[in-house]
């Protein structure tokens, strides 16, 4: 008997109708061939993954910092600008860390939300920090701890951001809404409504030229971590990736399409898609990538490359998911690290609380990069 969905209504038989076309959500193994089925559904994925004119734009030392701003091209649209914090006090090579800025529909800044630059945190991000990151920079934390690391700008954020009256032509002029982080200036408040707006506009693009808006993300996400690689002062086969949220998304996107990442941190964004149904599907589109659930869940795919090291940290009041959704998720990675004989790969932490990485969890997430990069 068909189940009810508030969300769907008199549609509610649509769901059963689907699961007869075909299987949906199936178990996808770990292993080359899964990979190679992730990167053709994403997209952008057959061209080669080198930035282009990488160039230094400053250098600056904050207390035991030091910080650096590096662009690089990546053939399309404006530069990538990122930020690369490291300890002042290193004199030889340390493991590197390719930390990855959340959505938070505020496309405005990008890298900005978790890392500082020269001047300290950038005007309109205090709530953000507050809400999110236990009102601190995640990157110096990490930086502190003795890792070389990047946070760049991703496509639509900072740097990378459609200009405004690019995106009005496209999708109109539209007041600004209010917003949760109190303290973002009225322009940029408005920059953040338009752009929300844009993403649909801009995922249909994707579609159209024949990609996802996960599969252009995370094109560019490998494109930051080669940066990363290259430098002399990074050990590279010692690099991980880790993310809050949007961040989180990028990081099982990016953990599944690069073999040289060493070790994952998933923070807030894991679910099976079953425990999406009749329940908060606002999410970003790069949860979505077209196609996929005909070949597997969204853990199968975060664990692609098991045994590879995957912390994933849930809190348990997220108003993305349901506790459902996570539970599952967190079993079905279970499954598939204790598949692949090595189940101490795998780390399922549980936080009460709402959506956040609060400074318990950045503190346990540090302490098992440490132990798997350090």
């Amino acid at each position: 008997m068909s189940m009810d969905y508030q969300h769907l209504g008199v549609y509610s038989d649509w769901v059963d109708a689907a699961h007869r076309q075909q299987s949906l959500f199936p178990k996808a193994a770990p292993g080359p061939a899964t990979q190679a089925r992730v990167r053709e559904v994403l997209g952008f994925c057959h061209a080669a993954e080198s930035p282009l004119a990488v160039r230094l734009e400053q250098r600056w030392q904050n207390d035991d910092l030091i910080g650096e701003e590096v662009s690089w091209s990546v053939g399309y649209g404006p530069r990538t600008h990122a930020y690369v914090i490291k300890p002042a006090h290193a004199t030889e090579p340390l493991p590197g860390i390719v930390a990855l800025h959340d959505h938070s529909d505020y496309k405005f800044y990008g890298k900005e939300k978790i890392a500082d630059g020269p001047t300290g945190i950038a005007p309109g991000l205090n709530a953000l920090r507050a809400m999110e990151y236990g009102g601190r920079s995640v990157v110096a934390a990490l930086a502190c701890a003795g890792f070389v690391v990047m946070a760049h700008d991703c496509f639509l954020w900072g740097s990378r951001r459609f200009p405004l009256e690019t995106m009005i032509a496209a999708v109109g002029d539209h007041a600004p809404e209010s917003s949760e982080f109190s303290d973002a200036p009225p322009d940029i408040e408005h920059y953040n409504t338009i752009a929300a707006l844009h993403e649909h506009r801009v995922a249909k693009y994707c579609n159209v030229l024949g990609a996802s808006l996960a599969g252009v993300v995370s094109y560019e996400d490998r494109i930051a971590l080669n940066v990363l690689l290259s430098r002399s002062d990074v050990i590279a086969d010692r690099v991980g990736c880790i993310g809050l949220s949007g961040g989180g998304n990028r990081a099982a996107l990016l953990n599944a399409t690069h073999d040289r990442v060493a070790a994952t941190v998933i923070i807030g964004l894991m679910t099976t898609y079953e425990g999406l149904l009749d329940h908060n599907l606002s999410h970003t589109w790069m949860l979505f990538p077209f196609g996929w659930a005909r070949y597997g869940d969204w853990p199968d795919l975060a664990a692609c490359r098991a045994p590879s090291p995957l912390l994933v940290q849930y809190d348990l009041e997220d108003h993305l998911f349901t506790e459902t959704g996570m539970r599952a998720a967190d079993a079905r990675l279970t499954e598939i690290y204790d598949g692949v004989g090595q189940p101490e790969n795998y780390i399922g932490q549980f936080y009460p609380g709402p959506h956040k990485f609060d400074v318990e969890m950045q503190a346990a997430a540090l302490a098992w990069l440490k132990q798997r990069l350090g």
